[in-house]
């Protein structure tokens, strides 16, 4: 008996799967907290770098303004929570923005919600991973100068076990989040309460240094406003992770909304902490991040290798334990890692959406044989790879790409929303019920008007700074997704046409095509025969004269019944003649059919593929073509396919066929 895979036997008996993805407290088991909380937790470990950096460009002092961003975040934060505790619940079947989008602002505006999320999700992708790689640099120095290889292995391992059909366990997930909170929380207050109630002198590495702008040019007036602004944009970065919370909601225990709801509340409480007490501690050790150390750090020596925050800040706090430093380097490697892994599991699915909506090839809607989106993975790991080897995993500058398309689903999200409420407010007739729309819309029309403010200002600050590049990129995917659809729509209208009438041909005429009197040719010449056709005739073309000449005799030798026919060909070519010889049979009789018997041998490894021409399959695209022919291949198996077709006999079905294409 074969063997099947946990998950192919659960579906084929009809028993629906259980998330196995929450911890063991009754908290953890009804909000999920370590299944979504990886991908938002891992932005705050890059986040306040981001405005401190975007700051030392202009060689401001991150004591004036880093604060007052930082809590322009936090603002933005507690909005957007407020606002998807909303959708949620209106929401809870788990399409997340695309859905919201689509039902309330038109298939359009669904589209270009979905086109930025896939571009999102890319660069969730190349982003934490690339932030692993710098995290880890920090403390590892091989893997500073090596940080591209570094990233690309990380992905393509990612890629490995996805495929594989890695399921979100609590012990995957629960432990290096908590982990993460825990390292985190110790960071900040035992750092905190070093320099305020010990008072001890903690500096970070970087705080002798003497930060300037890179042409030394002091930064005042507009200019100055546009620097804080972008520094807020990249801030903005901290938001990211909680649209996942709404395309997750189906994983959560019922009442599912509720529990969802809960789960924004305490990532948002967790977050906002993080990023708060990450600035207040890198203020006070004097944290000084650039984009270009040897140019604005004067008093850094030559070989210096800028480290994260992260390390900036866990290096003297821990100063005497070091194995406290490395594990918090770890453990905020592995968050970042984790993240990504939080879009293995959005990409594939949103991806199969579009592409039963007919927005993308159906090959995206199709599971493997482990339940996996098998297509939807190998495609974003091969974009994010991409990425990741064409900006050389650079964080600083990967992250001018980074949130534009989650703020454009927020922004078409939040109006969304107040599309919905407006219609639900038209029919209800429940004043408690009313009031609470009423509520809900208020606080939509809220998210909308700040996160169109804040999608404005990041494009205004990082349009040309490489945001572009991701805009370019959602158009691009927009577009694409209208041609496919397009396609699809034309297909299905020609294919649905009641019109045609059925007629039967009058006459069948088959042509077997003959290269050598081999076992394969007398098989396809006894199937050929088996069929009863009104006329059968065997065709081959001549390129040698001495094989053609031999072959005529063999056959006459052999007294075969079927009449061998030759064509010339002038040229050496196969294909062309065959074609031809074709054509004038339909010319000749257009109400016939032909049937091309083409015999073929099977081979069982890639590489005896490729020590052979192929010239049956570039025949067979070529006769598809032609109107009133049908093609039939009559294979004969060598010995090298009894293990492959051994091997494909013990596969499970799951995912061998994707079902009709509708």
């Amino acid at each position: 008996m074969s063997k099947v895979s946990v998950g192919t036997k659960r579906l084929l008996l009809g028993r629906p799967f259980r998330s196995d993805t929450v911890g063991d407290s009754p908290l953890a088991k009804r909000i999920a907290l370590p299944v979504f909380a990886s991908d938002a937790l891992s932005s705050v470990a890059y986040a306040p770098e981001e405005i401190f950096l975007v700051l030392s460009l202009a060689g401001l002092s991150a004591l004036t303004f880093t604060p007052w961003v930082g809590l322009a975040v936090a603002v933005v934060m507690v909005v957007v929570i407020a606002c998807y505790r909303q959708n949620v619940r209106a929401y809870p079947s788990g399409g997340g923005d695309y859905e919201v989008a689509t039902v309330n602002l038109g298939p359009n505006a669904g589209l270009g919600v979905g086109a930025a999320l896939l571009i999102d999700y890319v660069l969730t992708v190349a982003v934490s991973i690339s932030a692993a790689a710098a995290n880890i640099g920090s403390a590892i120095p091989f893997v500073y100068s090596n940080e591209a290889v570094f990233a690309v292995i990380a992905i393509i391992l990612l890629t490995a076990m996805n495929l594989r059909g890695i399921r979100e366990s609590r012990a995957m997930f629960a432990v290096p989040v908590y982990a993460f909170m825990i390292s985190m929380a110790v960071l900040v207050v035992w750092g905190l309460f070093q320099v305020d109630v010990l008072d001890r002198d903690l500096r970070a590495e970087s705080a002798d240094f003497e930060l300037v702008t890179p042409d030394g040019v002091a930064v005042t007036g507009l200019a100055l406003a546009f620097v804080v602004a972008k520094s807020f944009a990249s801030g903005c970065a901290a938001l990211t992770g909680v649209e996942a919370i709404h395309n997750g909601v189906p994983a959560f225990r019922r009442p599912r909304a509720r529990n969802a709801a809960t789960t924004l509340v305490v990532l948002g409480v967790v977050s906002i902490s993080f990023l708060l007490g990450l600035i207040v501690l890198a203020i006070r050790l004097g944290v000084q991040i650039a984009e270009d150390p040897a140019a604005q750090l004067i008093g850094a020596p030559e070989d210096y290798q800028q480290k994260t925050m992260v390390a900036q800040l866990a290096e003297p706090v821990f100063a005497g334990v070091p194995v406290v430093f490395y594990a918090v380097m770890g453990v905020t490697a592995l968050i970042l890692i984790l993240a990504s892994n939080t879009a293995f599991n959005g990409f594939p699915v949103l991806a199969s959406r579009l592409a039963r909506d007919k927005y993308l090839p159906r090959q995206l809607a199709t599971r493997g044989d482990r339940l996996a989106f098998s297509n939807g993975i190998v495609l974003l790991a091969v974009a994010a790879i991409v990425l990741v080897v064409a900006f050389d995993a650079q964080v600083t500058v990967l992250i001018q790409l980074y949130i534009v398309g989650v703020f454009v689903a927020f922004t078409l999200s939040q109006l969304g929303m107040i599309r919905h409420w407006t219609r639900q407010l038209e029919t209800e007739q429940i004043p408690a019920v009313r009031r609470r729309m009423r509520r809900a819309r208020v606080v939509n029309a809220v998210g909308f008007v700040l996160t169109a403010g804040v999608l404005v200002i990041i494009m205004a600050s990082r349009l040309f700074a490489g945001a572009y590049i991701a805009v370019l990129a959602m158009l691009a995917v927009f577009g694409v997704m209208k041609l496919i659809n397009r396609h699809y729509e034309s297909v299905a209208r020609e294919l649905d046409d009641s019109s045609w009438e059925v007629v039967l041909p009058s006459r069948t005429h088959c042509v077997v095509l003959v290269s050598k009197l081999h076992l394969p040719t007398l098989r396809a010449l006894a199937y050929a025969r088996a069929t009863r056709p009104d006329t059968i005739e065997a065709l081959t073309v001549n390129i040698e004269t001495a094989e053609t000449r031999t072959l005529v005799r063999e056959w006459e030798r052999r007294r075969i019944s079927v009449p061998l026919k030759v064509v010339e060909s002038p040229y050496r070519e196969i294909n062309r003649p065959v074609v031809d010889y074709v054509k004038r049979l339909r010319e000749q009789s257009p109400r016939d059919v032909v049937i091309v018997y083409i015999p073929e041998y099977v081979v069982g490894h890639w590489w005896e593929q490729l020590l052979h021409n192929q010239s049956a399959l570039r025949l067979k695209s070529r006769l598809l073509y032609e109107r009133g022919v049908m093609v039939t291949s009559v294979p004969w198996q060598l010995s090298s396919s009894d293990g492959r077709a051994q091997q494909a006999s013990d596969e499970p079905v799951i995912g061998r066929w994707g079902g009709p294409e509708e």
